[in-house]
């Protein structure tokens, strides 16, 4: 059962459903996860590290590699933590959307997130 949902900054927010039991994650920091993304209405998942074929997702964290909102969300997780992230749409893909993965333009997107790893 998720905690109640955490206002991580304006347009983000955090539902932890484990908490990590490793060290917390730094600006700067790259860090591997896996990661479902959907979208919040309707309802609809448009990728996942855990598919057949896919493989645990590695960034850099709080330096603009990932949308505004993975950054602001994953700096306040720890290694071994499983989070619910919501990311308002202009924290996310904004206006322009990412057609290819079938995001709208300002779509609300949620991501479940565990930290595998950081360095």
């Amino acid at each position: 059962m998720a905690a109640a949902r955490l206002q991580v900054s304006d347009g983000v927010s955090k539902e932890i459903f484990r908490e990590g039991t490793g060290r917390q994650i730094q600006r700067g920091d790259t860090i591997t996860v896996h990661c479902t993304g959907s979208l919040s209405s309707p309802q609809k998942k448009f990728w996942s590290t855990k598919d057949p074929g896919q493989s645990p997702f590695t960034f850099q964290v709080g330096v603009g590699k990932v949308i505004k909102g993975w950054d602001e969300g994953c700096l306040t997780m720890s290694v071994g933590e499983v989070a619910r992230i919501t990311v308002a749409g202009y924290k996310g893909y904004a206006a322009r959307g990412f057609p290819a993965w079938g995001i709208p333009p300002n779509a609300e997107l949620q991501f479940e997130i565990e930290v595998l790893s950081a360095a």
